[in-house]
């Protein structure tokens, strides 16, 4: 297949990057200046910037389906993860990419009782701006005719910690839960190869 990856600089859009090349597809990645990233051998590396649907769009172009894994940490969250969301349903609709996968927060999802995770009691919430702007685009993904998927860790993201090869669909999120960036990214690229999650937002846990 063909995938293009916005946000293939970060540490889970890199994971992501490495194991669609290990699965044998053709890889766009997407990042604000190619010249930075050069450890993204085996891509195809392009200056794109997904809050602007038109760059979206030319990014996209001939290719089978989407990951975004897009952030940036110097805008206002609300405003990035809207523009980001809205842009991706344009610029993706007129490249004719249909599949789009966004990696997402665990604070947003649903946690054992039924609420989001960051409003259950005791749940740190020193970054709550953060995880309200999470939330914001995942609303504004609903909006969007794609056949999208919100893929997110239950917990958090265990950046040392050894890849398993594997990972399990959660109930709900679960704060003490984590995942390798590497394991993550072998649900994702199984989400792209063989979608199971049409229109929905789920979390993944380590396996």
């Amino acid at each position: 297949m063909n995938i293009v990856i916005f946000g293939a600089g970060g540490r889970a859009g890199r994971r992501a990057v490495a194991e669609a090349l290990r699965r044998g597809h053709r890889v766009t990645a997407v990042v604000r200046d190619p010249a930075g990233h050069g450890d993204l051998a085996g891509a195809r590396v392009v200056a794109g910037d997904v809050t602007d649907a038109a760059s979206v769009e030319q990014a996209a172009a001939g290719h089978d389906a989407a990951i975004s894994a897009a952030v940036d940490l110097s805008a206002s969250p609300h405003g990035f993860f809207t523009a980001s969301s809205r842009a991706l349903s344009a610029g993706l609709a007129k490249a004719g990419v249909r599949r789009l996968l966004v990696i997402g927060l665990a604070s947003v999802m649903p946690g054992a009782s039924g609420a989001p995770l960051m409003d259950e009691p005791g749940y740190p919430n020193e970054y709550r701006d953060f995880y309200l702007g999470h939330a914001a685009g995942l609303d504004a993904l609903r909006t969007s005719d794609l056949d999208w998927a919100y893929v997110a860790p239950a917990g958090d993201f265990d950046h040392d910690g050894t890849p398993t090869g594997g990972y399990r669909v959660a109930e709900h999120g679960d704060p003490a839960d984590r995942i390798t960036c590497a394991d993550f990214a072998i649900a994702l690229l199984d989400e792209i190869e063989a979608p199971r999650h049409h229109r929905a937002a789920v979390s993944v846990r380590g396996a």
